[in-house]
């Protein structure tokens, strides 16, 4: 069975960081682009950012660019999104997912992503 499980999700005060993780069962996670999404209250989900399989191109949302950092561990089946300078605007679910291209990932297209893990919840608020 394929899945992608979220973890890391929190509170946290404007300015501060959270390392989110998703976990890969039932597939290996280096046959895959990644990419992370998120959706907050009473928005469509957008893209935050992802990563190509072959080259680990990576391309980020204007809004998150310079704060979040996302990374894969292939040995762990693991992928990651770091979140600096978190501030009120970046609360959301955030969304792992997978797409099935080696290069050029697509950040912003949802549509294009496979499988999904069910979110964890991120809260900046002081």
């Amino acid at each position: 069975q394929l899945q992608l499980v979220e973890s890391g999700g929190g509170l946290v005060q404007p300015g501060g960081s959270l390392r989110l993780s998703c976990a890969a069962s039932g597939f290996t996670l280096d046959s895959w682009s990644i990419g992370w999404f998120r959706q907050a209250p009473g928005k469509e989900r957008e893209g935050v950012s992802c990563i190509s399989r072959m080259d680990n191109y990576t391309h980020y949302a204007d809004s998150v660019k310079g704060r979040f950092t996302i990374s894969r561990d292939n040995a762990k089946n693991t992928m990651y999104l770091q979140m600096n300078g978190l501030q009120p605007e970046d609360t959301a679910v955030y969304y792992c997912a997978v797409q099935d291209v080696a290069y050029f990932c697509s950040w912003y297209d949802m549509h294009q992503y496979a499988y999904w893990g069910q979110g964890t919840q991120v809260t900046v608020s002081s």
